[in-house]
């Protein structure tokens, strides 16, 4: 397939979840995940009208973002150290990844050098795999109260992933837990506006993440393939 219709195949999914759970398609943006691909696919993903890619890992993303940095809106959903900060502050409009008080300081830090907010995601391990990261579900209202005067720092919203499962449906109880906890953390006025976004979802049960809330979706094989050696 060509990477045309992998987006309209997508797109056609996106919408059979919205509609099976009542949703409206536009409140759903899919994220292009573009780390296994060339930079040559990166173009081509925003020249197919894919506005927003994601990558994971700095020293993979440079050189794409020093070519096609101006095109788009770039999101980094790799875990982020906090010796890296200074590389994608600035160049990625949202983190999904802060999951740390150290973290969160030094994003503080580095924003408020350069004049600019950072919207980021709380990343939480609702499954509580051991190999993932993110901040327990009960740490979240916490840390929350302990980022609140860091005021370069915009908490948009929530990021899980799940468990890879071969059935997806069994990943519904991972996301129905984020959209439970952004609801009961919304309840407690923690952020100064209320969490709106959730990003969940990927290439194998982004429709359950879409069924269950999700405003993000994170696509990579399923929508720009994987490339050896990218």
């Amino acid at each position: 397939m060509t990477l045309l219709e992998r987006k309209a195949a997508v797109e056609e999914r996106v919408a059979r979840a919205c509609a099976a759970s009542g949703r409206d398609v536009n409140d759903v943006k899919v994220i292009a995940v573009t780390k296994y691909v060339s930079l040559n696919t990166v173009a081509e993903v925003f020249e197919a009208g894919l506005g927003e890619i994601a990558e994971s890992r700095w020293q993979d993303a440079e050189h794409k973002w020093k070519a096609l940095g101006d095109k788009g809106t770039w999101h980094f959903i790799g875990h982020l150290q906090t010796n890296k900060v200074k590389d994608v502050i600035g160049k990625f409009e949202y983190i999904h990844s802060l999951d740390r008080l150290s973290l969160a300081r030094e994003l503080q830090k580095k924003a408020g050098a350069a004049g600019i907010d950072v919207k980021v995601f709380l990343q939480v391990n609702i499954s509580g795999e051991d190999t993932k990261f993110g901040l327990p579900p009960e740490a979240v209202p916490e840390f929350l109260r302990e980022i609140a005067p860091l005021d370069r720092i915009k908490v948009i919203g929530l990021m899980t992933m799940a468990p890879h499962e071969e059935d997806p449906e069994l990943t519904r109880p991972v996301f129905r837990g984020l959209r439970k906890l952004r609801d009961e953390l919304n309840l407690l006025a923690l952020t100064p506006e209320p969490i709106q976004e959730l990003s969940m979802g990927m290439s194998n049960d982004f429709e359950v993440a879409i069924e269950e809330g999700a405003t993000r979706v994170r696509l990579g094989t399923v929508l720009v393939g994987h490339e050896e050696g990218a």
